[in-house]
């Protein structure tokens, strides 16, 4: 089984350079065509023009399109994706500072979503044909209705100003440090340092920006995991666990979810890049500093070197998802080891 996880990966890192190569193209190309200055950022409003072309000339965007995307090319490869203007840092500081706390906002929030939507799909299941079905379905079809965002503004004034149950802005509250020289991932920093009080803060932080994300999420894959449900449940190999004289409980839980989480992993793998995504609004409502936050002040400042490397991010954690969920098809199907 090694040997065709092994397989797997290398086809998918192989399939992901041209992949990755292939969107820098097009966002470099795509911002470059924006009627969008960059240089607006950088001079104060009485320079000259021979001032915007000292400016435009050391950052090389007096040159072709080309030369610019083939310079920033070799950089990238070597580590380099430039530095940004609004910020004056170099962007891969600024992503290495917001990555993990997209990571693991996004992580808690899918976290939270397999423990909504796993119990929801065998609910959804073990209902059918009954009233509790069709009301459960409703109120599936409702939530499958809201986007993150909104579910962002609803518990943020439901939990957070209206109750005053949870904290809703920020990673932690403002008059505790967070550690230096960590992974960046507090869950995990505040433990290693032992600061268990910061921790249960830095918890709570989290809880209602991953509920946001986790309840936008979770209508799909519970819609998914009781259609694989359904279909499975007329497969020879049920019939023959209850010709065995097996409960329904226990054909469910050892059998059937075990070969309907195939599809249930498909769609994860495709829609974790959405739920990654969403974290954009959903950390901008909620003012947590990740990747998504620094996007919108990328885009508002036409930051165009910070635009570029959280595509470029976005992209690779994406491919790298789907890597993992296809590495998961081998572990859980044996027909794809012998493929």
């Amino acid at each position: 089984m090694f040997k065709a996880l092994i397989n797997v990966a290398a086809r998918r890192f192989a399939g992901a350079i041209p992949t990755v190569l292939l969107l820098s193209i097009v966002v470099f190309f795509v911002l470059r065509a924006l009627p969008a200055d960059p240089l607006a950022m950088l001079l104060p409003p009485n320079a000259t023009q021979a001032d915007a072309d000292a400016v435009r000339h050391a950052l090389g965007l007096d040159r072709s399109i080309v030369v610019q995307y083939v310079i920033w090319l070799r950089d990238a490869l070597h580590g380099n994706l430039g530095t940004s203007i609004s910020f004056r840092e170099p962007v891969t500081r600024l992503l290495a500072n917001s990555l993990p706390a997209t990571l693991e906002l996004s992580f808690a929030g899918l976290a939270l979503a397999l423990i909504i939507s796993i119990p929801g799909g065998l609910l959804l299941y073990g209902t059918r044909g009954t009233v509790i079905e069709n009301i459960l379905d409703v109120l599936v079809v409702c939530m499958l209705s809201i986007p993150a965002f909104l579910w962002a503004i609803f518990l943020m004034l439901g939990f957070g100003v209206m109750l005053g149950w949870l904290p809703f802005s920020g990673r932690v509250d403002s008059g505790i440090v967070m550690p230096a020289g960590g992974t960046g991932f507090l869950l995990i920093d505040y433990i290693i340092t032992f600061q268990f009080g910061h921790w249960h803060n830095a918890f709570l932080h989290l809880i209602l920006p991953a509920s946001a994300l986790a309840l936008g999420f979770s209508p799909l894959v519970i819609r998914v995991l009781r259609s694989s449900l359904l279909e499975a449940s007329d497969d020879h190999y049920v019939t023959v666990a209850r010709q065995r004289g097996l409960t329904e409980q226990q054909i469910i839980l050892k059998h059937m979810l075990r070969n309907s989480a195939l599809p249930t992993i498909t769609l994860i793998g495709a829609q974790f890049g959405f739920l990654f995504g969403g974290t954009l609004l959903v950390e901008t409502i909620f003012s947590y500093p990740g990747i998504g936050n620094l996007m919108v002040q990328a885009v508002r400042n036409h930051d165009l070197p910070l635009i570029q490397g959280i595509a470029l991010v976005f992209c690779v954690i994406t491919l790298l998802i789907n890597t993992v969920v296809d590495i998961l098809y081998v572990v859980l199907n044996p027909k794809l080891r012998r493929a």
